[in-house]
């Protein structure tokens, strides 16, 4: 699956990236796990549908009662329709550090170092949020040479808000987004051993190509990433059938087996025997 570049798709080709922008995205089809390389950090307010997110060691899901502040990266997207509805419809605020940096100086907050923090801050959707929405796409529903002003005034204002409503948890957000931080390869690779994603997923996940993820994971951990996660995975299946309360038809799938004959197979080669012969309390 090639890589989204965002929000530049959004753009026309030869329009440069502003520093904010705001824009309505729209689908009618369920999209999995697209590769989007987010060069802006991003509010998102889900109008319509449900939406996930894996970073390099966390993930969160959520619907139209929460929205979602994300730090730019590259990151993988679910976005879903929601049943009995044809539209996935979500408003998107990208902002750059720039910005980010001039509304911490108005602000006047001192400015201090930032332990890490997740790459998601999850804000409960209230009545300031949808008087907010409204008056964002009043502005940018019609043609005005002050749009980019006032969506900055509208940013601020946003920021403003939230850091009243949570305070200093917001805060020390705020200043992550700007705080370079490098994730520990060993500590990425554990937080996804049972996410079910792919080798070359958690690759673009931890900023490498293919052949580098490999190359680094063979020298973490002495052995092929194909052949590590399918052993941890299938011990951890062993587990759980042998406490007895779920079946292998129950939780084949959740371990990235398309079959339960597959599975089962995998089983009975990494443990002599098949899950049916599996000794229970």
């Amino acid at each position: 699956m090639p890589i989204q570049n965002v929000p530049e798709v959004f753009l026309n080709q030869d329009t440069p990236k502003p520093e904010i922008l705001v824009y309505d995205f729209k689908m009618s089809n369920d999209v999995f796990k697209t590769k989007v390389n987010l060069s802006q950090h991003m509010f998102s307010f889900l109008q319509n549908g449900r939406k996930e997110i894996h970073f390099a060691d966390s993930s969160v899901m959520v619907d139209m009662g929460q929205s979602l502040l994300v730090k730019k990266g590259n990151w993988l997207w679910s976005e879903m329709l929601v049943e009995n509805s044809d539209l996935y419809y979500c408003k998107l605020l990208f902002f750059s550090d720039k910005q980010l940096r001039n509304f911490l100086d108005k602000t006047c907050i001192k400015k201090r170092p930032s332990r890490r923090s997740e790459a998601y801050f999850i804000i409960e959707n209230d009545l300031y949020i949808h008087s907010y929405l409204n008056s964002l796409s009043a502005i940018n529903s019609s043609a005005t040479t002050r749009a980019h002003d006032m969506n900055s005034v509208k940013l601020e204002e946003l920021l403003l808000y939230l850091l009243n409503k949570y305070d200093k948890k917001f805060e020390d957000y705020l200043f992550s987004l700007i705080s370079p931080h490098t994730s520990d390869f060993s500590r990425v690779i554990e937080q996804n051993i049972f996410a079910n994603l792919k080798i070359e997923e958690l690759a673009f996940l931890c900023h490498m190509s293919l052949s580098t993820f490999k190359r680094h994971f063979f020298n973490e951990y002495g052995v092929a990433p194909g052949k590590y996660f399918q052993d941890q995975r299938l011990q951890r299946a062993k587990a759980i059938l042998e406490e007895g309360k779920l079946k292998s038809t129950d939780i084949y799938l959740d371990f990235g087996y398309k079959n339960l004959s597959n599975f089962s197979a995998a089983f009975k080669k990494k443990f002599g025997y098949s899950p049916n012969q599996l000794k229970k309390p």
